[in-house]
């Protein structure tokens, strides 16, 4: 799946979860795939900040880099 299409599901998920006719069973599910969702979309980010660094250090004459706030990784 593309991030596109898992942030997608997360949002799907959460409003699933906000669903008060969403059972107990079905819940614990949801909760468990968007834990998996969760990681997989830091774990996207991460490498994408990654990529933008090295792009920027490539030519520190013409680009500059800044370390992203945590609040704006996520």
């Amino acid at each position: 799946m593309s991030f596109e299409s898992d942030l997608k599901r997360m949002e799907e998920i959460t409003e699933r979860l906000k669903d008060d006719s969403t059972g107990l069973e079905e819940a614990i599910k949801l909760y468990e795939e968007a834990v998996t969702l969760g990681k997989k979309l830091s774990k996207t980010l991460k490498e994408i900040q990654r990529k933008v660094e090295r792009v920027t250090s490539e030519d520190e004459a013409e680009l500059s880099t800044e370390e992203m706030d945590e609040e704006e990784g996520n």
